[in-house]
């Protein structure tokens, strides 16, 4: 009895799958506006390959769409703008928000999220082909890496320069940044991190036209900056898995589940 219990666990997996998993590969999400994204999966993680558009949080209430300069230099509550105020930039560049719409916790579509500094670190060091995920360069503010910003830049839509390879699919785009101005748009890329520096100040990322390099600083959080939203992959065993809402077990062969 005992030896047929234990061929039986050796010849399958019982995988018991969380409310939250189910074995199905996604390639888009939506936000509430409508608008759907393309995605793309880095280590454990799905991220957008595009900046976010989204005028809503995910539970239905507003964003304030702030144009006037001096009403966003007082901000200290969630805002959107477009770059130059000028809505067509926006299927290209996506929308800037301030980091007090990022900490609201509802800008990305439900099960989304912004990431976090480390979690870039984690997307750097797995771009890069010189220092790995995990190495200290990445701790380091200012410029680092070897090639990881040139390894995420997009083939097109920069200013001449070190031009992007785009090599992950990751497709950054130099939506510019706004504080006093709108500032760099077509030779900075800025993204926002979820990770406070300060009580006025958070952690962002930044590709620029001239460099194979990330930039990683702080900037004041009334800044506008693009963003990009992430979410955790699903895990059990081998197997990559997205959401549903329900219980089950599920038992399958061994050999099925490939490496991720």
């Amino acid at each position: 009895m005992i030896s047929r219990f234990i061929t039986i666990l050796t010849a399958s997996l019982v995988i018991i799958i969380s409310p939250q998993c189910k074995r199905t590969e996604i390639n888009t999400v939506k936000d509430i506006d409508g608008n759907t994204y393309k995605i793309t999966s880095f280590v454990d993680h799905w991220w957008m390959t595009e900046n976010l558009k989204t005028t809503n949080f995910n539970d239905g209430s507003n964003i304030s769409c702030i144009s006037d300069q001096s009403i966003w230099l007082r901000l200290d509550s969630a805002a959107y703008c477009y770059y130059n105020n000028n809505e067509s930039y926006a299927d290209t560049f996506g929308l800037m928000y301030n980091w007090y719409a990022i900490n609201s916790g509802k800008l990305c579509p439900i099960g989304w999220r912004v990431p976090t500094d480390n979690e870039w670190k984690q997307l750097e060091g797995f771009s890069d082909t010189k220092y790995g995920i995990g190495d200290s360069i990445w701790t380091k503010m200012g410029l680092r890496g070897f090639d990881a910003g040139q390894r995420l830049k997009s083939i097109k839509g920069w200013r001449d320069g070190v031009n992007g390879t785009d090599n992950l699919g990751f497709t950054a785009l130099p939506g510019g940044e706004r504080l006093s101005r709108f500032y760099a748009g077509g030779s900075s890329g800025f993204w926002w991190t979820s990770t406070e520096a300060s009580s006025s100040s958070a952690y962002y990322r930044n590709l620029i036209y001239s460099f194979e390099f990330v930039a990683r600083d702080t900037h004041p959080k009334r800044m506008g900056f693009s963003v990009r939203c992430i979410k955790n992959k699903c895990r059990v065993g081998k197997g990559e898995f997205r959401p549903q809402t329900s219980h089950r077990t599920v038992r399958e062969p061994l050999d099925s589940y490939g490496s991720s």
